[in-house]
C-alpha cells in the first residue's frame, strides 16, 4: 500500500484498540448473562472442558474416543442458544462483535490485507474529514427534488428539469446498488448549482458506508497532486499534512470508486490532459469505476481535453445530464425572503 513505518503502525494501532474494546464489550455483555443465568456460566464452563478433553485425546492419538466429546459440546451449545432464545436475546450475544467481520478486526484476510485495512489507509494518507462531514449533511436521504421545476423543460431532452433530475437519482441508486455485480462509470453534466456534487456524495457515503474504498478529489487538487509528484514540488498541499503522494497516486489507481469532482474549472493544458488520459484509461482497463462531474457542456469538454479523452469517456460512461435553476441561488434567495 505504500506505507510509511510509522503509517502502517498507527494504522494497526487503531486495530488494536478496536480489538481491545471487542473484548471489553464481550466481557461486560458475559457478566451480564452470567448475574441473570448462572446455568450460562456452568455450560460454557462445561463446553471448555469437553473442549480441552477434545484437544487431549486427539494429540493423544485417540480419534476414535473424540466423537462422543464433539456430539457433547453441540448439545451444549443447542442448550446455552436456547437458553438465551428465551430470555430475548441474539444466538450470538455472547460471541464477538466485530467492526468488520471479514477480517475480524485484524487487518488481514490470511496473508492478504482486508479492504477495511485499504480505506483506513486512504483515510490516512489523504485526509477525508472535510467530505465525511458533508456526507453526513448530503446523502440520498437528504436529497430533494423540489428544488427542479416541472415547467423548466431541457431543449436538448424535452424533460423537465425535475423529470431530469428524478433519472440522475434514479441512475446513482442504481450504480450503488449494482456496484459490486457491474463494471460502470459515470459523468454529471450541467450548468453550476444543480446538484452533481451533491449526487457525487450521495454515492460516496453510500460506498463508503458499505466498505469500499472511495478517494474524493476535486479536479484543482488531484491534478496539483500530480504535478508535484511529476515536478518535484514540495509546497504544503493544502492545509492538510501532505500525504505520502506515491501511495497517494497508488489509491487514485487501485480504489473502488474514484470521484473527480468540478472538472474543468482547474487550468487545462497539455499536462492535465494527458494525467486525464491516463487515469481514465488505467481504471477502465482494470475495471475500477469512475465519477465525474463538470460543468462544462460536452463540446467545450471534447475541445477542453481532446477528442480522445472524450471518446473513452462517451464510450465507457453513463452520462448523466442535470438541467434547471442554481439551487444555491434558490436556497439563498428562499432564506432572505424567510
Amino acid at each position: 500500500m505504500g506505507l510509511t513505518n510509522t503509517q502502517y503502525n498507527t494504522i494497526m494501532r487503531d486495530y488494536q484498540r478496536q480489538q481491545a474494546k471487542n473484548q471489553r464489550d464481550l466481557a461486560a455483555r458475559t457478566e451480564e448473562l452470567y448475574g441473570k443465568y448462572p446455568q450460562l456460566s456452568e455450560i460454557d464452563a462445561a463446553v471448555a472442558a469437553a473442549g480441552t478433553a477434545c484437544a487431549r485425546r486427539l494429540l493423544s492419538d485417540e480419534p476414535s474416543s473424540v466423537q462422543e466429546l464433539r456430539d457433547r459440546i453441540a448439545g451444549l451449545s443447542a442448550r446455552r442458544k436456547e437458553i438465551l432464545r428465551k430470555a430475548g436475546y441474539p444466538d450470538d450475544y455472547l460471541t464477538p462483535r466485530f467492526r468488520c467481520p471479514d477480517c475480524r478486526d485484524t487487518g488481514y484476510i490470511g496473508s492478504e490485507r482486508c479492504h477495511c485495512f485499504k480505506q483506513a489507509a486512504i483515510d490516512l494518507l489523504y485526509t477525508q474529514s472535510n467530505l465525511r462531514e458533508v456526507l453526513s449533511r448530503e446523502n440520498f436521504s437528504s436529497f430533494s427534488l423540489d428544488y427542479y421545476s416541472e415547467k423548466i423543460t431541457d431543449p436538448l431532452t424535452g424533460l423537465s428539469a425535475r423529470k431530469t433530475a428524478e433519472r440522475a437519482l434514479e441512475e446513482c441508486r442504481r450504480f450503488v446498488q449494482e456496484f459490486d455485480d457491474r463494471f460502470e462509470n459515470l459523468f454529471l453534466y450541467g450548468d453550476t448549482g444543480l446538484g452533481k456534487t451533491f449526487l457525487a456524495h450521495c454515492v460516496a457515503k453510500e460506498l463508503l458506508e458499505s466498505a469500499h474504498s472511495v478517494v474524493y478529489f476535486s479536479s484543482f487538487g488531484l491534478f496539483e497532486l500530480f504535478a508535484d509528484s511529476t515536478f518535484g514540488r514540495k509546497e504544503e498541499y493544502g492545509r492538510r499534512e501532505e500525504p505520502d503522494r506515491a501511495a497517494m497516486e497508488e489509491h487514485i489507481f487501485d480504489c473502488d470508486l474514484l470521484i473527480i469532482d468540478d472538472l474543468g474549472t482547474e487550468l487545462a493544458n497539455s499536462f492535465v490532459c494527458s494525467q486525464l488520459f491516463h487515469v481514465l484509461n488505467e481504471r477502465i482497463q482494470y475495471r475500477r469505476s469512475t465519477l465525474i462531474s463538470t460543468n462544462l457542456a460536452l463540446q467545450t469538454f471534447a475541445d477542453t481535453y481532446s477528442e480522445r479523452v472524450f471518446s473513452r469517456i462517451s464510450s465507457n460512461y453513463t452520462m448523466l445530464r442535470m438541467f434547471g435553476e442554481d439551487i444555491r441561488i434558490k436556497k439563498k434567495l428562499s432564506s432572505e425572503n424567510a
